[in-house]
């Protein structure tokens, strides 16, 4: 087999001091958000009731500004060169419909229907583990574009794979969840899905196209890149504010069950860690560039949350254990893929130094 596994993109600059510590600014992120919560919980009320079918509007804004660094180093001609990374994108799909949400499952049977069963309220625990369910049941849209720029991932891999799994999801969730929960008839949030596309893909992938010509045009490729170093920094900020937010928004939530918050998150963990780790070392066994085989660990591993919650709420309630798990999810969202990230980034030299068959 010959393996593309050495191939990635140019080296990047020396992390500055900001990046260097991000893990301390989001810890400081989620005391504060939880803190600001608790304290001032009408603001975060206000911020939180605008939305339009469960997005969040100020988080997709926020988002917008983490993801436009990301969009602009594609190049749409350059999109028909995904299929050299074929193995990477079987990977990926593998993991996000045949082994996440039955995955999660299993861990969300075993642990919240079992292990801590004596330690819950016994009339929710079944709304636990269908919440659990649903948070598994779609990979995520919009934060991946994220995770791979922070760790160096392939621009044109992660668009082309997030677009296929938005495509799948059309098809696959309702059966999937209907499955697993054994519901027959499942309500599939579709203005959630279809807004979260529109606000997440298609919306920001024109503008940035759009901002990446115009700069080509006057500048060339040195005017890109000094407007990417600008710009980075904007998108960490933009990443510690929606920390501050989703953790003020159930700041009172998580002072009030602070036992159930942390149960249910054993087994989100759990299902991270294992499917980004699962997709990293498939990967690696079939000689996937290390440049795709990064997103594709944090593709297979992370949540469409709002599609989660939305789902939760409309099949439970919004007082439901399943609300309540989808929110959980939510909030270990970022800070635990902020560790896989360090994960992939930390074991490069041992994934690139496997020996070529």
């Amino acid at each position: 087999m010959t393996a593309d596994i050495h191939s990635a993109p140019a080296a990047r600059p020396a992390m500055g001091n900001f990046e260097r510590y991000l893990s301390l600014w989001v810890a400081l992120c989620i005391v504060a958000g939880i803190a600001l919560g608790h304290l001032v919980p009408g603001l975060f009320k206000a911020i939180a009731a605008a939305e339009v079918a469960q997005v969040n509007l100020p988080v997709a804004v926020l988002i917008w500004l983490m993801i436009v660094p990301m969009l602009l180093k594609i190049d749409l001609g350059a999109l028909g060169q995904v299929k050299e990374h074929w193995r990477g994108i079987g990977v990926t799909l593998f993991i996000n419909w045949a082994v996440k949400p039955f995955s999660m499952a299993l861990l969300g049977t075993l642990f919240v229907g079992h292990i801590f069963a004596p330690l819950l309220p016994q009339e929710q625990i079944s709304s636990y583990i269908a919440g659990l369910i649903l948070l598994a049941a779609a990979p995520c849209t919009a934060m991946v574009f994220v995770w791979s720029n922070l760790c160096e991932g392939e621009p044109h891999y992660t668009l082309s794979q997030v677009a296929l799994n938005d495509l799948i999801m059309v098809f696959a969730f309702a059966p999937i969840v209907g499955l697993l929960l054994g519901v027959a008839s499942i309500t599939v949030p579709w203005g959630t899905l279809l807004l979260s596309v529109l606000l997440y893909i298609v919306i920001p992938v024109v503008a940035a196209q759009l901002w990446r010509r115009s700069l080509l045009a006057a500048g060339g490729e040195p005017a890109l890149t000094r407007v990417l170093g600008r710009i980075q920094p904007v998108s960490l900020l933009a990443l510690l504010t929606t920390l501050v937010l989703l953790f003020g928004f159930q700041g009172e939530r998580i002072l009030a069950q602070p036992l159930v918050i942390l149960l249910l998150a054993v087994p989100i963990l759990i299902q991270v860690y294992f499917n980004a780790g699962l997709a990293y070392w498939l990967s690696r066994r079939f000689g996937v560039a290390w440049c795709v085989a990064a997103p594709a660990a944090l593709i297979g591993a992370s949540n469409f949350f709002e599609l989660a919650v939305a789902a939760a709420i409309s099949l439970f309630g919004l007082g439901s254990g399943a609300a309540l798990a989808t929110v959980v999810g939510v909030l270990v969202e970022v800070p635990v893929m902020l560790s896989v990230v360090r994960i992939v980034k930390a074991t490069k030299p041992w994934y690139e130094g496997r020996a070529e068959t």
